[in-house]
């Protein structure tokens, strides 16, 4: 697949792939003898990864160090596995933060609507 294929499948811009494989983000895309990048499958595999753990949160750095470390093999799984736990602690923190402000708000608004819904009880209809 090209850079752009690969960019519209994942919503991401071709900046963004290109960045991503700059910094160890995807492992360096194949090319094409004219220069082009050649996406594999496997290739998509660490693009859709990434997006994954980027919409959750995770930063570029924590990703870097877990590519980093599985590129390392097999004796870093545990390493991986450790630091995979500590940013899905972080993830549910945050998402039963996230929780709270929600029925916040939705407490607020019930407030709007019961002084809403009393004030427009007193309104006289012109008929």
């Amino acid at each position: 697949m090209t850079i752009a294929e690969v960019s519209e499948r994942f919503d991401l811009s071709q900046d963004t792939l290109r960045y991503y494989e700059r910094i160890g983000l995807i492992p360096r895309v194949n090319r094409t003898k004219s220069g082009i990048r050649s996406y594999t499958e496997e290739d998509c595999k660490w693009v859709e990864f990434v997006k994954c753990m980027r919409g959750a949160g995770l930063s570029i750095e924590v990703l870097v160090e877990y590519v980093e470390l599985f590129l390392r093999g097999d004796e870093t799984a545990e390493s991986r596995k450790e630091l995979l736990i500590e940013q899905r602690d972080l993830l549910q923190s945050r998402t039963e933060e996230m929780l709270r402000t929600l029925q916040r708000l939705n407490d607020k608004i019930d407030r709007y609507e019961q002084t809403i819904g009393r004030k427009e009880k007193t309104l006289k209809r012109r008929d």
